[in-house]
């Protein structure tokens, strides 16, 4: 295996692991904690949320392991990630896929949706982004970890 897809495969485990844990603390506490508070305080807190983390750590982490996982399905339909790549591929769509598209496609929306209520008038709303949000959330938090799984066992087999 050519040492800069060694090493592009490494970067997106470690990645995607990150990006996992992140997601796994908002699945595992976080929105349970803000469903506790009534709904105008909930909406506060979740739409300064959605604005601090818009930095370049998480975004870094978040747009840079999807870049990762997109060169890493190209090497492995070209033929570059050598044996045992299935792997690597299924790291790559499980990342990209689950975890990047179902945030660009399921809770971003519905952020910005949150984003335009004002939080005294928005108790009918929070309820349905509660659920829905935290669905999508479970999603790809499941997809970010299958994703760091799948590159591990690549590596570990290669």
């Amino acid at each position: 295996m050519n040492e800069w897809i060694h090493i592009a495969l490494i970067a997106a485990a470690l990645g995607s692991a990150l990006v996992g844990g992140i997601f796994f603390a908002f699945s595992t506490f976080i929105m349970q904690a803000l469903a506790r508070l009534p709904s105008a305080e909930g909406i506060r807190a979740m739409q300064s949320i959605n604005v601090v983390v818009i930095n370049p750590l998480v975004m870094g982490a978040l747009f840079g392991t999807t870049l990762l996982s997109l060169v890493i399905a190209l090497c492995v339909l070209t033929g570059w990630a050598g044996p045992l790549s299935h792997w690597f591929f299924v790291g790559a769509l499980n990342y990209s896929i689950g975890t990047f598209g179902v945030t660009a496609f399921g809770n971003v929306p519905l952020n910005n949706q949150l984003e335009r209520v004002r939080p005294e008038d928005g108790s009918e709303l929070w309820q349905h982004y509660l659920r829905r949000w935290t669905l999508w959330n479970h999603i790809r938090t499941a997809a970010a970890i299958l994703a760091a799984l799948s590159f591990i066992i690549g590596l570990i087999q290669s």
